[in-house]
This record gives C-alpha cells, sequence and structure tokens, in this order.
C-alpha cells in the first residue's frame, strides 16, 4: 500500500513540474506598416535592402521554472523576407521604385539590430513579458547620408503562460510599430529623393 501510494505522489510531483516547464518555441511574426504615407517621390528607382543585424536569432526566454530551456528564436531565413517585402511596400509608398539592381541609384538599408523578450526571472509561472525591436534605417542618396534607429516596445501581461501563436502575434506588432516609426521619418524620403 505505501509502495502504490509513494508511486502516485512520485507521478503527482512530476506532473507538476512538468506543467511548469515551458518548451522552447520559433516565432513566425508578420511585421505590416500600421499606418499610411505621404509619397515625396516620382517613381525614382531605389535599391532597398534588410539584413539582420541581431547576434543572435534567440530573442530571450519564456521564464518559468526551467527558463534554460524556453528560448524564443525568430529564424531570420523567416523574418527577413518579410520585412523586405514591408520595406519595399513602404519604398512605393513613399512614390519610390524599388529596383535591386538599379545602377547610381539611392540605396535604403533596413537593419534588424534588435528583438528581445524578456519574462520575469522570479517565479514558477510567466505573468508578463517584456518585448522590444530595434531597426535601424540607412539611407544614401547622392552625397548624402542619413542613419535613423527607431524604437518599439510592448510589456504585455498574461493570465497564462502564452502560446506560440500568442507569442508570434506580439513579437510582429511590436515589429510593425518600428518599422512604420521608420517610414514616418520624413528625412528618408528627402534622402532617398537626392
Amino acid at each position: 500500500m505505501l509502495h502504490r501510494a509513494l508511486i502516485a505522489l512520485l507521478a503527482a510531483a512530476s506532473l507538476t513540474l512538468a506543467g511548469c516547464a515551458l518548451s522552447p518555441q520559433q516565432l513566425t511574426p508578420q511585421p505590416k506598416l500600421t499606418s499610411s504615407l505621404t509619397p515625396v517621390g516620382q517613381g525614382q528607382p531605389v535599391v532597398v535592402r534588410v539584413v539582420d543585424g541581431r547576434p543572435s536569432p534567440v530573442l530571450g526566454t519564456r521564464g518559468g521554472l526551467y527558463p534554460e530551456t524556453s528560448s524564443i528564436s525568430v529564424n531570420p531565413d523567416y523574418v527577413l523576407p518579410k520585412l523586405q517585402a514591408e520595406a519595399e511596400a513602404a519604398v512605393r509608398l513613399l512614390g519610390f521604385t524599388p529596383s535591386p539592381n538599379a545602377y547610381n541609384a539611392p540605396q535604403l538599408t533596413i537593419t534588424l539590430a534588435e528583438l528581445k523578450y524578456q519574462s520575469p526571472k522570479e517565479g514558477m509561472y510567466v505573468t508578463e513579458a517584456d518585448i522590444s525591436a530595434s531597426i535601424r534605417a540607412d539611407v544614401q542618396g547622392g552625397s548624402r547620408r542619413y542613419t535613423g534607429r527607431y524604437g518599439a516596445s510592448l510589456n504585455q501581461r498574461f493570465g497564462t503562460a502564452p502560446n506560440q501563436q500568442t507569442n508570434s502575434k506580439l513579437v510582429g506588432d511590436v515589429l510593425s510599430d518600428a518599422l512604420t516609426r521608420a517610414f514616418k521619418d520624413p528625412t528618408i524620403g528627402q534622402v532617398l529623393l537626392q
């Protein structure tokens, strides 16, 4: 009888611990421009490049009892084409024509400089996350050069640990905000006009 009670107790304890361990998540954010832009160009060609300047695809961890096993990452092979498409759409909205091989055309390089996801270190349960993104824009038009850095952040509270879909949406929202802030900077359009 004692043997069965001990086995039942161990099984319950292992289930409790398993519930506090969070698995890694590979996020699939969908960054989108969230605002209209004022056209300044007349269809001039612009070379648009998007690069990953992060030291690692890992944004952080989801916390929980074993934070070292609950990493959150965004693969550059997934996110860079999404950012490239949005950057090209933004350049079109500004009145320019994205042209990858245009000779002597103005150049715009968008760098995903930082993407972070931080949960509180203490406690077994994930109750909130701080998510942030930083984008750098390097513009070269004629003899003019311009560099701007644009950030966005979000503090999100949770009732239960967020799933992969929820985290992908939250990271996508922050990326969208940072990207939109970059293209709302009027200096980018002015330098591309040179």
